[in-house]
């Protein structure tokens, strides 16, 4: 970026950039644990404050756990702020050389193989379709050393928002294209369906976050009983190319990782099977949700009743 470009760029963006830059470098200097009571504390004094992604959170898993008394769902918010911060705290330290380890712990805690290794051996490709949980560059990490024990083209493609300003987006691009993901930019529209396209019909893997519909375009489910609107990219791809259809949902174990995956939907011929299948994985999501909520980072407006103006 030239210097003119950069004097174009927001000061706000300039510091975002500027504080994540710091957070890699601090968190990665500090011991494991100094770095995860930070993240801890802060998740906790968020949790007191009540404000901010905690009315939000909290709203959210009411609707998981709606029996839950209030001093229930105070502690269940204050689990899922110190979930999500734990997230952060390990990307931050996560580095391509813990690649194999990471993997080996990913591995004890992962189930319901067996139709991912079936569809690899078979040349066919996988969709993952995951809600925002847990740690999720644990779990691809996991999807790619795999790839590369069973002398597969380790290719493991999955799509980002393009972040402001753009030196941001590039930290983001390059840490996870140094953990062996290929990453495409939702924004780039048809290049990047055409991508997603030629990679599963290639036998490769995608993984894209479907709990959450961003672009406005999704197909409208029951979630928990209400209507939300889910993205259909998951079951679209599955539908264009034949590819496994898996939810899967990334959470924590007390000093790891738990990756329960669902078994495949099925994406049937028919003029409907996009908002069947979006529906099938709105109920697996809630199924699986359902067992671990303080892992789910469910920190913005996901029910069509919270995104609608009042």
């Amino acid at each position: 970026m030239t210097a003119a470009r950069a004097d174009r760029v927001p000061v706000a963006e300039r510091l975002a950039d500027a504080q994540y830059a710091a957070a890699w470098r601090l968190v990665r200097a500090l011991p494991a644990g100094a770095a995860a009571g930070v993240f801890r504390l802060a998740a906790d004094l968020a949790a007191r404050t009540g404000a901010g992604p905690a009315v939000r959170l909290r709203a959210n898993l009411g609707r998981v756990v709606p029996a839950a008394t209030p001093a229930e769902l105070d502690r269940l918010v204050r689990a899922g702020l110190r979930s999500y911060a734990r997230y952060w705290c390990e990307m931050f330290r996560l580095r391509p050389g813990d690649a194999q380890a990471v993997h080996a712990r990913m591995d004890e805690g992962i189930s319901g193989t067996g139709p991912f290794f079936d569809a690899i051996a078979a040349g066919r490709g996988v969709v993952f379709a995951v809600p925002h949980s847990g740690n999720w560059d644990a779990a691809g990490v996991w999807v790619v050393e795999t790839l590369r024990g069973l002398g597969h083209e380790p290719v493991f493609t999955t799509m980002a928002q393009r972040l402001r300003p753009e030196s941001l987006f590039r930290r983001f691009l390059a840490y996870r294209e140094a953990l062996g993901f290929e990453v495409v930019a939702a924004e780039a529209g048809t290049a990047a369906h055409r991508a997603l396209t030629r990679r599963l019909r290639a036998g490769g893997v995608v993984c894209l976050v479907a709990d959450r519909d961003l672009a406005g375009s999704g197909v409208e489910v029951s979630f928990f009983g209400e209507p939300a609107r889910f993205p259909a990219g998951p079951a679209r791809l599955a539908a264009l190319t034949g590819a496994v259809l898996m939810p899967a949902y990334p959470h924590f174990s007390r000093d790891g990782w738990v990756v329960p995956i669902a078994d495949p939907v099925p994406v049937e011929r028919s003029p409907d099977s996009v908002a069947k299948a979006t529906q099938a994985i709105a109920d697996a999501f809630a199924r699986l949700i359902a067992q671990a909520p303080e892992d789910w980072h469910a920190l913005q407006p996901l029910w069509t009743a919270d995104r609608e103006p009042g």
